[in-house]
């Protein structure tokens, strides 16, 4: 996907559902994966010329899984003039020792956790998950399989225990795209 089409699609969902207002500032949440990257680029990118004026902020909870190497992270921020932190939790450590069964839930529900008090510390009214168009499709489709009912992720949900509210702008680019844009802007993935 070119840079052109990625502004398009993120565009085309944040128009269609109102994702951004003039002065939000918002929390993008960072895995260092090729969606949260590719995010991270699009909506920096779209400060230029988006009719709304709007801030942005790169987060990333690490979970205390050990060599992980956020300094390509760190240098795409200061090149796309984006301020990151870094949150150092626990998290995995604490699992691993407790031998939690049911593992990724409970780490998924901590690291959001984490990451939304980072947000608010940050001043951030609004938050920026990675979802694509794949990950609405797969998360239907096993909703469908397993509950027995149709859900996908709303596009922007307000959180009131956490006083945020949760956008999803990726939500019209297809995972093959966002993985062609990653390779063709030479973006370096966290490992």
């Amino acid at each position: 996907m070119e840079l052109q089409k990625l502004y398009s699609k993120v565009r085309q969902a944040v128009d269609a559902y109102q994702m951004i207002e003039d002065g939000d500032k918002i929390a993008i949440g960072i895995s260092g994966g090729k969606d949260s990257l590719t995010l991270l680029y699009a909506l920096a990118g779209m400060r230029k010329f988006y009719p709304k004026k709007y801030d942005v902020g790169a987060i990333t909870v690490d979970t205390g899984v050990g060599n992980m190497d956020f300094s390509k992270v760190k240098e795409l921020c200061e090149s796309l003039n984006v301020p990151y932190e870094i949150i150092p939790t626990q998290i995995f450590p604490i699992l691993m020792e407790r031998q939690e069964k049911r593992m990724c839930p409970l780490c998924a529900k901590l690291r959001k956790g984490a990451f939304n008090e980072a947000a608010l510390r940050l001043g951030c009214n609004k938050i920026a998950y990675a979802h694509n168009k794949d990950d609405f499709i797969e998360t239907a489709l096993m909703s469908l399989i397993y509950e027995g009912r149709f859900y996908a992720f709303p596009p922007v949900t307000y959180l009131p225990e956490a006083g945020v509210t949760v956008i999803r702008p990726m939500m019209y680019a297809p995972e093959k795209g966002v993985a062609n844009f990653v390779i063709n802007q030479g973006i370096k993935v966290v490992k």
